[in-house]
């Protein structure tokens, strides 16, 4: 994976590289084979074009989605002991970074006793990283920012562009974003990620904790719907983006708790027989038939243990919310 350096007329604290990401073609391949395959899926890395960021950025705010609150009281109650865990920390990165609405919780302490650090956001959306950028450096007067566009699915390969640091390098994974991927591919990015790393070098990750299902149907079926624009609006896209001709009327959101896996499964359900068409291709649906767009695993000791053996790192430290909805795991590299 190469990166190159994109002109920013900003200030010298702030770089931002874009690496190898996914392409129009990725997303016209990952499409066509989802849809016709069975049964019929999406990836949900194609959530996130500038509207479906939006949304989710909506969802987090709603009452029934706790895990945003959930997590930032985590945060703000233990920032202390999270700070100290991090020791001679020089080099913070995140992988899935976003607007770094939480992370201020940790850089308000660790720019105190780390002035010079370096912050290194990952995310996909280079217009996003290049404002929350300038927005960081505006806050914190001696922070420096390298931000990376790119997928951080193999965040080896993103990280390969940067330095050695000075010191030691913490990961940020925040958010339960681990969930999205199954258990044998999230033991796979951690391992990537632990090839990046270093002995002693640490990751923070944020995982959704197992509860009632009707608490964690509720978190991704809310009462206004904002959850199931977000889920039509991957059909909107593929209508924008490849000129499909999706009635997104005739798709209803569905979220299931599938107790057996310990996942959250959200589906967009035909609620007639209809055919799309795509671009030469015709796809068609059965009444009740779905499309399966995101799976999120919710975890406990016994498979936060299991990712950490396997991908290379050692549970150090973890802290919970008040009502043990959410937990933030401080896992070192081995």
């Amino acid at each position: 994976m190469s990166a190159a350096a994109i002109p920013l007329p900003s200030d010298s604290r702030l770089r931002l590289l874009s690496a190898a990401s996914a392409t129009a073609a990725d997303f016209s391949r990952d499409v066509r084979a989802g849809l016709t395959s069975k049964p019929k899926s999406l990836p949900p890395r194609w959530f996130y074009d500038e509207l479906g960021s939006a949304l989710f950025d909506a969802i987090c705010f709603l009452p029934e989605y706790y895990v945003m609150r959930a997590e930032a009281e985590v945060l703000a109650a233990n920032v202390g002991d999270i700070a100290g865990a991090f020791g001679d920390v020089s080099r913070l990165i995140e992988l899935g970074s976003g607007t770094a609405r939480k992370t201020r919780i940790l850089l308000d302490a660790l720019t105190t006793a780390a002035p010079s650090l370096e912050y290194v956001p990952v995310d996909v959306d280079e217009a996003m990283l290049a404002r929350s950028g300038r927005e960081l450096l505006a806050e914190y007067d001696a922070l420096r920012v390298t931000a990376i566009a790119a997928d951080f699915e193999r965040p080896s390969g993103a990280l390969a562009q940067l330095p050695p640091p000075r010191g030691r390098t913490v990961v940020l994974f925040l958010g339960s974003t681990i969930g999205n991927l199954d258990p044998d591919a999230a033991i796979a990015m951690l391992r990537d990620l632990r090839s990046a790393l270093v002995p002693h070098d640490a990751l923070l990750l944020g995982v959704d904790l197992r509860k009632p299902r009707a608490v964690l149907e509720a978190a991704y079926d809310d009462a206004l719907g904002v959850t199931a624009a977000f889920n039509r609006n991957l059909l909107a896209r593929i209508n924008r983006e490849l000129g499909a001709d999706f009635d997104l009327a005739s798709f209803g959101h569905r979220a299931l708790y599938e107790e057996t896996h310990g996942r959250i499964e959200m589906h967009l359900v035909s609620t007639r027989a209809q055919r799309v068409r795509l671009a030469g291709l015709e796809i068609d649906f059965d009444e009740g038939e779905t499309i399966h767009t995101e799976n999120s695993y919710k975890h406990d000791a016994a498979t936060l243990a299991a990712l950490a053996r396997e991908s290379g790192f050692a549970i150090y430290r973890t802290w919970t919310d008040a009502q043990k909805r959410f937990a933030d795991v401080f896992l070192v590299a081995e």
